[in-house]
């Protein structure tokens, strides 16, 4: 098995975000961006990680995962929210045609 090198992270994470900003800036539906979002911070999470393994050499990089991973999750909580409440109000999740969240 071949050894593992921070480059190899960092393509990795690389096509993460790709993804992340292909899927956040070409889908309409609410649901589908916020996704697109999670795979950008992954990829965060994943050079965070890497260069805390490779560079630094301690678990600081697992630290600063670990608080992404929960911003994440506070994300999540808060976005799902509002689309809830576009669904709501509109009947529609789709991003395009959320003018505002007053009734």
């Amino acid at each position: 098995m071949a050894h593992l090198t921070l480059s190899h992270f960092l393509v990795v994470a690389a096509l993460l975000f790709g993804f992340g900003i292909l899927a956040v800036v070409t889908r309409r539906n609410a649901v589908a961006v916020l996704m697109g979002i999670e795979l950008i911070l992954n990829a965060a999470n994943l050079n965070l990680v890497a260069f805390g393994r490779y560079v630094a050499g301690g678990i600081s990089g697992q630290i600063f995962g670990l608080f992404v991973i929960v911003l994440a999750a506070a994300e999540a909580a808060v976005g799902l929210a509002i689309i809830l409440t576009l669904y709501q109000m509109g009947r529609t999740i789709d991003a395009s045609q959320a003018t505002t969240l007053r009734e």
